[in-house]
C-alpha cells in the first residue's frame, strides 16, 4: 500500500535523484502529461505539486494514467512473460481498437491464462485495461456536447451495447439514457490524487468524488432518484468554480474553496459536514472531538457514520479527522489519498473559516 512506502518528500526526492533502489517498488503519476513513470526516468521531473506516487502499475493505470513511453515502467512485466509483451505492443499500436477474448485466442493465447496473468501483474485483465484506455476519451466528447454516437467512435467501440456498458459502470448510467434537460451535470476533474467526478447544478456542487471510490456508483444512482433521472454530462459555472479552486489547492497556492454547496443529508448529519468545514487546513480532530464541537459528546458513532457519508471529498474535509489515537482511519477515496492530503495540508497555515449562523 502507498502509504506504508516513505512520504512524497522523500519519494520525490528519489525521483529527482533516480534513485535505482525504488525501481518496481514506486511509480509516479504525473497530473499535468497524464503519464506514469519509474522513478529512474530520464525525462524532464515534474513540479513536485504534480506528483502522486503509487506502489503498483496496476495502481496507476486505475487512477487513469497512462505509461510513459521513455522508460517504459510495464516493461518489467512485460519481459517476465512474452505473452503479456506481445498483448502491451499490439494494444500500443491499435489503443482505439476494441479487444475481444477472440483476438486474444487468434493471436495465440489463452483467454483464462491471459485474464489470470494480467490479473497478477497489473490488477486487472488486459480487457479491462483497455477498455479504460478509451472510455475517457467518450466521456469529454459527450462532456463537450458531441452525440453519443461521435462518443462510442472517440472512445474506439464498435459495439454500442460496449460502450453503454463500460460507460454505465463508471457513471451508473448509460449514456443514452442521460437526461437532455438535465438539473444536474457530470464533468470530470483532474488532480494530482487521481480523476474526480462532479455533480453540479448551475450553482452548487452536489457531489465530488475520486472515480475509484466503490460507493460513487450507489451515490449517483441515490442522485438520479432524487432528481428523476435529469442527470447529464456538462459543464456548469459551479463545475468551473470548483475545478479552478482545486487547480490552486493542490497548486499549493490557497486550501479555500468557495463554490456554493448542496448538501443532502440528515440534519444531524449537515451539521457534522459544517463543522468538518470548521477545521483548519493544517490541522486534524477526532470523531469525539467533532462529537463536543456539535453538541453531543456521546455521538461519537453517528459522527464516524455522518463523517463517511459526505459525498463533496477534499472541499467537505472528512480527511482532516483522524482516530483518538491519532491514527489514520477508513477513508473513502482510500487511506493512501488521506495520507497525501494531510501532507499537502501541513503546508497551509489558515485559520478556521468563519461561519455565518
Amino acid at each position: 500500500m502507498l502509504f506504508d512506502l516513505p512520504d512524497h518528500a522523500t519519494l520525490y526526492q528519489a525521483l529527482l535523484n533516480r534513485d535505482a533502489a525504488y525501481d518496481g517498488q514506486a511509480f509516479v503519476g504525473v497530473a499535468t502529461t497524464g503519464v506514469f513513470c519509474r522513478l529512474t526516468c530520464p525525462a524532464r521531473k515534474p513540479k513536485i505539486e504534480n506528483c502522486t506516487f503509487y506502489e503498483s502499475v496496476g495502481a496507476c493505470i486505475e487512477a487513469g494514467f497512462r505509461a510513459c513511453k521513455r522508460c517504459h515502467p510495464m516493461q518489467p512485466m512485460a519481459n517476465a512473460n512474452p505473452a503479456i509483451a506481445t498483448l502491451l505492443a499490439a494494444l500500443d499500436e491499435r489503443p482505439e481498437y476494441r479487444w475481444s477474448e477472440g483476438d486474444i485466442t487468434r493471436m495465440g493465447f489463452d483467454p483464462s491464462t491471459i485474464r489470470r496473468s494480467f490479473k497478477r501483474q497489473f490488477g486487472m485483465t488486459f480487457l479491462e485495461m483497455a477498455r479504460q484506455r478509451r472510455l475517457r476519451d467518450g466521456f469529454d466528447t459527450i462532456s463537450q456536447g458531441g452525440k453519443v454516437i461521435d462518443a462510442q467512435i472517440d472512445a474506439g467501440f464498435e459495439s454500442a451495447s460496449a460502450f453503454r456498458a463500460s460507460f454505465a459502470k463508471l457513471l451508473g448510467r448509460a449514456p443514452g439514457t442521460l437526461d437532455s434537460n438535465p438539473l444536474l451535470f457530470a464533468d470530470w476533474i483532474e488532480t494530482p490524487l487521481g480523476h474526480m467526478i462532479s455533480l453540479t447544478s448551475k450553482s452548487h456542487l452536489h457531489l465530488l468524488e475520486f472515480v475509484d471510490r466503490k460507493a460513487l456508483k450507489s451515490e449517483l444512482s441515490k442522485m438520479d432518484e432524487r432528481t428523476k433521472g435529469k442527470i447529464g454530462i456538462g459543464k456548469t459555472p459551479a463545475s468551473e468554480q470548483v475545478k479552478s479552486e482545486l487547480q490552486t489547492f493542490f497548486d499549493g497556492t490557497s486550501a479555500e474553496f468557495s463554490t456554493p454547496l448542496a448538501f443532502t443529508g440528515s440534519a444531524f448529519s449537515q451539521r457534522v459536514w459544517d463543522e468538518l468545514q470548521r477545521i483548519p487546513a493544517g490541522q486534524t480532530r477526532s470523531y469525539s472531538d467533532i462529537a463536543k464541537r456539535i453538541g453531543q459528546p456521546s455521538a461519537t458513532r453517528a459522527v464516524a457514520r455522518a463523517n463517511g457519508a459526505n459525498q463533496i471529498a477534499l472541499i467537505v474535509p472528512c480527511h482532516r479527522v483522524i482516530g483518538a489515537d491519532g491514527s489514520l482511519t477508513g477513508y473513502g477515496g482510500g487511506l493512501w489519498r488521506k495520507q497525501k492530503l494531510l501532507e499537502i495540508e501541513r503546508h497551509y497555515k489558515t485559520k478556521p473559516k468563519e461561519v455565518i449562523e
